[in-house]
């Protein structure tokens, strides 16, 4: 059982940054590969950025690369997703996700646990 809690998420001018954070219970957050997803109001929730269990391999959706980095330090059982030049279509709830499976998660965007989410509001 692994247990996500989401934070960092808040209001933001556009052209900003945050930086998101997930915190994870357990002694088996290593053994997972982490992500982000988001669901932007009124449509369905779209993965974001993966990352392996040993920060070897990342992915990132094609509407953030080059401006999102996801990161995770496995000594403090915590992923991170630090967000730049935001946009206002990147106004979402934003969720923080665990896999066993990498390629599970970045190629089906499936997950075996879901943080409980952070807004992020980003204005024009």
């Amino acid at each position: 059982q692994v247990q996500l809690v989401d934070s960092g998420g808040g209001l933001v001018q556009a052209g900003g940054s945050l930086r998101l954070s997930c915190a994870a219970s357990g002694r088996t957050f290593s053994s997972y590969a982490m992500g982000w997803f988001r669901q932007p109001p009124g449509k369905e929730r779209e993965f974001v950025a993966g990352i392996s269990q040993r920060s070897l391999s990342t992915a990132y959706a094609d509407s953030v690369k080059g401006r999102y980095t996801i990161s995770r330090d496995n000594a403090k059982n915590t992923v991170y997703l630090q967000m730049n030049l935001l946009k206002p279509e990147d106004t979402a709830v934003y969720y923080c996700a665990a896999a066993l499976s990498y390629t599970t998660l970045v190629a089906s965007k499936v997950a075996d646990y879901w943080g409980q989410g952070t807004q992020v509001t980003v204005s024009s």
